[in-house]
């Protein structure tokens, strides 16, 4: 006698909808099926997984505090992480990283490293980051 296993019925907390999120400079959206009742940093946390599983360009990174999540065809206005993902009735979105501030010196000039962008040697770099002294021999 031959023993079958019982499949297990699938039982939704909700409507579950496919959705489409375009980040922003990279060459096409993720695709993933999510509960309408998910909250907008659940659904963030989840592209921004997809989106490095699938090893895509450019590496995002992974803290969802970074991020704003755009529905184009609602309005202009990023979602409030307290929102519902279906409650705008829309399925596609754009997910975007939220400009960085440039940090301040102690005399209130933003500072030399974060606004310079890798020129430079890779010597003096470590000087400055170490305060160590590498001669150039």
């Amino acid at each position: 006698m031959v023993l079958y296993k019982q499949k297990k019925t699938w039982d939704p907390k909700g409507n579950r909808i496919l959705i489409n999120i375009t980040v922003l400079g990279s060459a096409g959206p993720i695709r993933f099926v999510v509960n309408e009742e998910e909250l907008v940093p659940s659904v963030i946390e989840t592209s921004l997984k997809a989106y490095a599983r699938e090893g895509r360009r450019p590496v995002l990174g992974s803290d969802i505090n970074d991020f704003f999540l755009f529905c184009p065809s609602a309005s202009s206005d990023a979602l409030n992480p307290w929102e519902t993902i279906g409650s705008r009735g829309a399925r596609n979105f754009i997910l975007c990283k939220k400009p960085r501030r440039e940090k301040l010196e102690g005399d209130g000039k933003p500072s030399e490293a974060v606004t310079r962008k890798g020129s430079g040697n890779w010597k003096a770099w470590i000087n400055k980051s170490l305060n160590l002294k590498i001669s150039s021999q």
